[in-house]
């Protein structure tokens, strides 16, 4: 499948943990702006996938690459080994929600302050702006000052969204975001992440199917570490063409 303008693009990539080969030859394009899903059975290499996108494999010992891996045409795995300003234009949302140790404003207000913003005109502008786009503004900006280990796992995960918007990515890695949430929340981050996929480039890794029919716009599916097939989310469920993908959406393989 041809893309217009990706902002990621994945050749041969290869990936190992010491002896074993955790992804297998990956070529694909990633579209700009909106939702890329990567589905697959547990195991198959869709984390690993995810992120390679930001050079977070690196912290996994014993990890070797092969291929590359471009974002807005640089290398990240060959040209870049201060990978700061890569992580706050990649930003990662992981599947249990980790909210820093102080409060809901503190939160939100961390990145841009490590990153120089100190007016605090400025930093409750953001605040507010990245706690609206998460969908959360309402539900706290009376206890800003409350802990963020306070509010519930749900909102807590919206403030990580919130918190990885405050420092203005372009792109948002989702590692299954909404696992650990009850069905309710979890509509509430699909919501929120639907809302954003007109500004910003989303990868999406799920295990549910029903969410990745609900989410994309492309799908990319793996098994045991290759890329079988790819396409636009429509196609891509209704006439999937290689026999494994039609054997997976139907419950054959899991």
């Amino acid at each position: 499948m041809e893309i217009d303008n990706p902002q990621i693009v994945v050749d041969r990539l290869n990936v190992y943990y010491g002896n074993h080969q955790a992804l297998k030859d990956i070529t694909v394009s990633i579209p700009s702006k909106g939702i890329t899903s990567i589905i697959g059975p547990s195991g198959c290499g869709k984390t690993t996938l995810l992120k390679s996108f930001n050079k977070l494999i690196e912290l996994y010992g014993n990890v070797r690459t092969t291929g590359s891996v471009y974002v807005d045409g640089v290398d990240i795995l060959r040209e870049i080994d201060d990978v700061t300003e890569l992580r706050k234009k990649v930003g990662l949302i992981t599947q249990t929600p980790n909210p820093l140790p102080m409060s809901i404003y503190d939160n939100v207000a961390y990145g841009p302050r490590i990153h120089g913003t100190k007016d605090r005109g400025e930093l409750d502008e953001i605040v507010e702006r990245c706690l609206k786009a998460a969908g959360l503004w309402g539900e706290v900006e009376d206890r800003l000052r409350n802990p963020a280990a306070d509010i519930s796992v749900g909102q807590q995960q919206r403030l990580s969204l919130a918190r990885t918007l405050a420092v203005e990515p372009e792109v948002l890695l989702c590692d299954e975001p909404t696992s650990a949430l009850d069905p309710i929340s979890a509509k509430h981050v699909e919501e929120q992440l639907f809302k954003l996929k007109r500004n910003y480039t989303i990868v999406f890794v799920t295990h549910i199917l029903r969410q990745a029919r609900r989410i994309s716009d492309y799908v990319l599916f793996l098994y045991m570490g290759e890329l079988v097939e790819h396409d636009r989310a429509k196609t891509f469920f209704e006439d999937p063409k290689d026999p494994r993908t039609k054997a997976y959406l139907d419950g054959e393989i899991s």
